[in-house]
């Protein structure tokens, strides 16, 4: 927790620096205010906004199925957090401030090529409907457990709820609806996580797991650590996602001066968030059996929640308990379909101020959520599946976005300032590649070929920078 804090104070400074903010800069908040997507908004806001949008339960479930590797994952955490995920976040967000608050197949374009951007375009809106389609159906699951006993038709009935929910938060202008009600929502989160933290502190419980316990895995079942963990530990670390994400808020803040706290400081939380939750869950169900609360045989990730703030929070834990498992990937869902829209609307060039224009673009949007949807409900693994291809797609969408920004970085800035996200983009490179080629999902190679692939793709990233750094100081001779 000490190290995500002074990341934040120091190496979230010097990210700052290579930035370099103008404060005295017009924000497109104030210069393209249109009362639908930009829209100026308070910077406390904006930041409970950006968490949310960020967190959902992506920083729960993943510390949780993260903690089966053992105490690598608070390594993975801390150090992806700081150097990779806040980094990743920061520059997605101030890029788009300085690009007229544009998207990131824009932002990716202009960086990487024309073609890029338009496979970009196909690529993002595609994890974004995975997104949506995730988070319907997860809280859908839960509410007809609670409402009906998990029936199918009561889920039928969640997922059409919550997908009319997403209808308006798509639809309407972004402080009447998601403005509202997002800073609520976020407040709990971070209550759930701060009121647990005091009970690891009050507790200090013998069996926790720590990092002179040795970096092994500790659950074989879950693929080797690299690049297993660094896939199921995502928006806790590094998440794709948040790049589509960081230009909604982009397109509110009123001084570029906010970046740090706003984008690298909403990663950082997360970040606490996310290493709070591996120690629980590995203290009440991997880390020696304790058993205290009746916990054996529970390791479904929502099942972990529920039982950990019941058994700890009591009566009100149960209800932050539904408010983490349920509001918060509510809240994820409806953002990811709204940026959806933003995108396809920049790239065809439609205002989205007459309700007619956003008809157009979020119609066919909806119609691949609910198909996702339907093969989510109608498949009995159709949920496993599309979770494993978004967590890929996920990462990969971190990746590319890294490389963005390293060519933005070779570009304004000279000197070795550009390493801030060359480094991050090759790891992040090697992992993604590695995994589809050693996960069933892909091409389902030995996993002894595992560490010999993984620093072959590292190399040849590393390569591939290299000639993109030659390619770029060609453009600035010319």
């Amino acid at each position: 927790m000490a190290a995500l804090v002074l990341g934040y104070f120091l190496y979230g400074a010097f990210v700052e620096k290579v930035f370099r903010p103008d404060f005295k800069r017009v924000t497109p908040a104030l210069s393209k205010t249109d009362g639908l997507d930009f829209v100026p908004m308070p910077t406390w806001k904006i930041f409970m906004i950006q968490f949310l949008n960020i967190a959902g339960t992506g920083p729960i479930f993943g510390a949780i199925m993260g903690s089966l590797f053992g105490p690598s994952s608070y390594l993975w955490i801390v150090l992806g957090c700081i150097f990779a995920g806040a980094v990743h976040d920061y520059f997605s967000g101030m890029i788009s401030i300085r690009n007229g608050g544009c998207n990131l197949p824009a932002i990716i374009g202009e960086q990487l090529g024309n073609g890029t951007k338009k496979a970009m375009m196909v690529f993002a809106t595609t994890m974004l409907l995975l997104v949506g389609a995730v988070f319907v159906f997860s809280p859908a699951i839960i509410l007809g457990d609670i409402t009906s006993g998990g029936t199918a038709s009561s889920v039928r009935i969640w997922s059409i709820v919550i997908l009319l929910y997403y209808m308006l938060a798509t639809f309407l202008p972004i402080d009447k609806l998601i403005g509202r009600i997002y800073p609520v929502f976020a407040v709990a989160l971070l209550f759930m996580a701060a009121a647990l933290f005091i009970c690891l502190l009050i507790k200090w419980p013998a069996s926790q797991m720590e990092l002179w316990d040795g970096l092994a895995n500790r659950s074989p079942q879950s693929g080797s650590i690299f690049p297993y963990l660094f896939i199921t530990i995502a928006c806790g670390a590094i998440s794709g996602f948040h790049a589509t994400q960081s230009p909604m808020m982009a397109r509110c803040m009123r001084n570029e001066k906010y970046g740090r706290p706003v984008f690298y400081g909403s990663m950082i939380v997360e970040g606490m968030v996310a290493l709070i939750w591996a120690a629980v869950a590995s203290y009440f169900f991997y880390g020696g059996g304790n058993v205290e609360m009746g916990a054996e045989g529970v390791t479904a990730a929502p099942a972990v929640v529920t039982t950990v703030s019941k058994h700890w929070l009591g009566a009100l834990g149960g209800v932050l308990a539904i408010l983490g498992v349920v509001a918060a990937p509510i809240t994820s869902g409806d953002t990811a379909l709204r940026s959806a829209r933003l995108m396809l609307a920049e790239a065809f060039k439609l205002d989205q101020k007459p309700m007619r224009n956003r008809l157009l673009i979020a119609i066919p949007i909806f119609i691949g959520t609910a198909l996702l949807l339907w093969f989510s409900i109608a498949d009995a693994d159709g949920f496993n599946t599309i979770w494993r291809y978004f967590g890929w797609a996920n990462q990969t969408l971190a990746a590319i976005t890294l490389w963005a920004i390293t060519a933005y970085l070779m570009r304004k800035r000279k000197g070795l300032y550009y390493l801030v996200a060359l480094i991050p983009a090759v790891f992040m490179t090697s992992v993604c590649a590695t995994f589809i080629c050693t996960a069933r999902i892909g091409l389902n190679l030995p996993a002894t070929a595992t560490p010999w692939i993984g620093i072959a793709i590292a190399v040849a990233a590393l390569a591939g920078g290299g000639l993109m750094r030659r390619k770029i100081s060609r453009e600035k001779t010319i």
